[in-house]
């Protein structure tokens, strides 16, 4: 049995090769234009000599080159890295060296970041680079003009015959501890995932989805829910490289927009802003909501000032990511919802036993055709995760007499900021190196529009004097703009247990 996410482009191309698969900035791309150009950039993979399985790194925004290469790699049987645009140069060369990619398609406003991180990983022999005209890249060898290497290509004219579960996808999440890890996701995983996704009913036909991308498509809700999702029902991706409320709100009302998805911070910005109307919403069918809990107030605020009805779902990288969901007409506010269809929930104590009572919190485990095949090169923690089929979320959840689950809160101790996950650890990696540091802990504080604000609470070396600014500009230059303190507090010292651990119960 053979399975491809190519095919997802290739068969909504052939239904109707003139339907707008991509609208951005007034300039329309059809389907047909949308899957030559990802065919001739696979042509292009195989002009480069990039062989059958080997790996390419995306580190593009929401713009028409993310999904001409991420489905053009797949036509080429190449599993697609997705990076964060936000990576700093030391961050980029990890993600390469320790994905093993071969190539790295970068976008030209984050080319400084992409070429330092490039020359440092010894193990990537290839930069694609997106640029709006063919000028020189002034570039060493292996630097490509993305434009003018698939023109010159030859199209793949068949989609290659990739196992069900062959991998497609390394999606990187950080853990509390160490290096973030890649979690493998196979051709089944996503295909299965955006298939849920693509036929949730809506209060509109499937012919008029026309969805707003504002999530970034690097990041696995984006990549599923709006893209992959969206073009398997042929429906139309209108792209917004940057959230800005009001902007957003004109593009909603200019192209007729019928799905809205977003984070908890995104429909906070929109209810709030004072020249948003609910006028500017009077065509969306539905919104969907993750990437961290939905406040009930904000909620309920949003739909009723813009008749709208937001469902919220819950789900991670290692999950493709969707693992539960609201139903439509049956929500309810701050429930994550029940599993989808296929994936199973289980709750367990901290001995390990099965929960079966409504009411009584533990720890969320999810089983079923959305969990990835493990990390990458990483066996012993794909053993921690995955026990007997069960995927250990590390999220303390509970469920209610009708089967609706509700987070609770979190067993490690990961920040979620605007709906991006910050991991403590790698954070206060970065602080103990500097060399005014003695001790230092990280922690999320509430935030009224992030959700989560990072905080540093650091303990100085005797001698030593900094400021928060200065601490602040430094992790800056050393993490992505999501993960970096914009909160630093100075005590003598941090509290800790008999064992010596600090206590950042205490700290919060």
């Amino acid at each position: 049995m053979s399975l491809n996410l190519a095919t997802l482009l290739a068969e909504a191309a052939a239904r109707d090769p003139e339907k707008p698969a991509i609208v951005i900035n007034d300039v329309v791309l059809p389907y047909g234009m949308v899957d030559g150009l990802a065919r001739r950039f696979a042509g292009a993979l195989r002009q480069l000599g990039v062989r059958r399985g080997q790996h390419v790194a995306l580190m593009l925004p929401n713009v028409p080159q993310f999904t001409i290469t991420y489905f053009g790699a797949h036509y080429a049987a190449c599993p697609v890295v997705p990076l964060n645009v936000l990576l700093t140069a030391d961050e980029v060369a990890y993600h390469l060296e320790d994905s093993e990619a071969q190539v790295l398609v970068a976008w030209e406003g984050f080319f400084e970041q992409a070429r330092a991180g490039f020359a440092r990983a010894g193990t990537c022999k290839h930069l694609v680079v997106v640029k709006q005209d063919r000028s020189d890249l002034g570039a060493p060898p292996g630097v490509h003009n993305l434009t003018a290497l698939a023109m010159s290509a030859e199209p793949v004219a068949e989609t290659p015959p990739t196992e069900p579960g062959d991998t497609a996808v390394i999606l990187y999440t950080s853990g509390t501890t160490g290096k973030p890890k890649g979690a493998e996701l196979s051709h089944f995983n996503l295909f299965f995932n955006a298939e849920y996704m693509a036929h949730v009913p809506r209060p509109y036909p499937l012919e008029e989805h026309v969805a707003l991308v504002v999530l970034p498509l690097f990041h696995s809700f984006g990549q599923t829910v709006m893209q992959n999702a969206t073009v398997r029902i042929g429906g139309t991706m209108v792209l917004m490289p940057r959230f800005e409320p009001l902007e957003a709100a004109r593009l909603v009302q200019k192209h007729r927009v019928r799905f809205f998805a977003g984070v908890p911070t995104m429909f906070f910005a929109l209810l709030h802003h004072p020249e948003v109307t609910p006028e500017m919403f009077a065509t969306v069918g539905y919104c969907a909501s993750g990437g961290a809990a939905m406040p009930t107030e904000v909620m309920a605020a949003f739909d009723r000032k813009f008749g709208t009805d937001i469902l919220e779902g819950y789900g991670l990288s290692e999950t493709s990511p969707v693992a539960s969901f609201n139903p439509a007409g049956a929500k309810k506010a701050g429930s994550i919802g029940k599993p989808i269809w296929g994936v199973e929930f289980r709750l367990k104590d901290a001995n390990g036993a099965v929960i079966t009572e409504p009411g009584v919190p533990g720890e969320i485990c999810i089983k079923g055709h959305n969990v990835m095949k493990g990390y990458w090169k990483r066996p012993e923690a794909t053993a921690e995760a995955i026990v007997e089929g069960w995927f250990h979320t590390g999220d303390i959840g509970q469920r209610d007499a009708d089967g609706y689950y509700y987070i609770v809160d979190r067993k490690k101790e990961m920040i979620i900021r605007g709906g991006f996950n910050v991991y403590p650890r790698e954070v206060e990696e970065v602080l103990y190196a500097h060399p005014a540091v003695a001790e230092a802990a990280v922690i999320g504080v509430p935030h009224e529009s992030h959700g989560e604000e990072v905080k540093a609470v650091l303990a100085l070396k005797p001698g030593h004097a900094v400021t928060a600014e200065e601490i602040i500009a430094y992790c800056r230059e050393k993490l992505a703009a999501y993960k970096y303190p914009r909160i630093v507090e100075f005590t003598q010292a941090l509290p800790k247990g008999p064992t010596g651990k600090i206590l950042k119960r205490e700290l919060r």
